[in-house]
C-alpha cells in the first residue's frame, strides 16, 4: 500500500477490477487507490467542480442573459385567454354588486419606483455571481460529505478506494442536482 496520492485524475481502465477477477490481489498493479481521506475529498471536489459547477454557470448565463435583454412584447400571446368565463365546465357565479364603487375608483395605482441605484446589468451581474457561488458552495458542501461518508465506510470495511470512486460520486451529485 502506497501512501502517496495518485496525481488527479488517474482513472484507469476500469476491467482491470470488473472483468475476470478471480483469483487477483485486491488490488490492482495498474490500478490507482485513495488512502486518505484528505485525498478523497480533494478528488471528489475536483470532479465535482469539473461536472457540477458548468450547470450553474450555464443556468446563470442564461438567467443574465434573460435579465439584461428581456423578451420583446412582441413575442408574447397575441389573444387573451377567455377559456375561464366561457367555459362550460366550471361556471362562474358573478360577484354580488355592492354600493363602494366609488372607494375602487378612488384608489390610484402607482408604478414602482425604478431603482436608482442598481442598473439592469448590475442585477443581473448579481444574479449570474449569486448561480456562480452557490455552484461552488454547493460542490464544496456536496463533496464534503459524500467524500468523507464513502471514505468512512471503506476504511470501516478494510476496502481499497479506486480513483473511480469520487468521479462517480461527483456524476451522482450532479444527477441529484438535476433533480431538484
Amino acid at each position: 500500500m502506497s501512501n502517496e496520492a495518485p496525481p488527479w485524475p488517474s482513472l484507469y481502465n476500469p476491467g482491470l477490477e470488473i472483468l475476470h477477477i478471480q483469483h487477483r490481489n485486491a488490488t490492482q498493479h495498474d490500478g490507482a487507490y485513495l488512502h486518505r481521506a484528505g485525498d478523497v475529498f480533494r478528488f471528489t471536489l475536483f470532479w465535482t467542480l469539473v461536472l457540477y459547477t458548468p450547470l450553474f454557470i450555464l443556468c446563470g448565463t442564461y438567467a443574465f442573459w434573460n435579465l439584461n435583454f428581456p423578451p420583446s412584447p412582441s413575442y408574447t400571446c397575441k389573444e387573451p385567454y377567455h377559456g375561464g368565463a366561457s367555459s362550460p365546465s366550471y361556471p362562474l357565479n358573478p360577484l354580488p354588486v355592492s354600493g363602494n364603487k366609488t372607494r375602487a375608483s378612488r384608489r390610484i395605482t402607482r408604478l414602482p419606483k425604478e431603482n436608482e441605484r442598481r442598473s439592469r446589468f448590475a442585477f443581473a451581474l448579481l444574479v449570474l455571481l449569486t448561480f456562480l457561488s452557490l455552484g461552488v458552495a454547493g460542490a464544496v458542501v456536496g463533496s464534503t460529505i459524500l467524500g468523507l461518508t464513502v471514505f468512512g465506510l471503506y476504511k470501516s470495511a478494510n476496502f481499497n478506494m479506486s480513483t473511480w470512486i469520487p468521479f462517480l460520486l461527483a456524476v451522482m451529485q450532479v444527477l441529484t442536482g438535476l433533480l431538484r
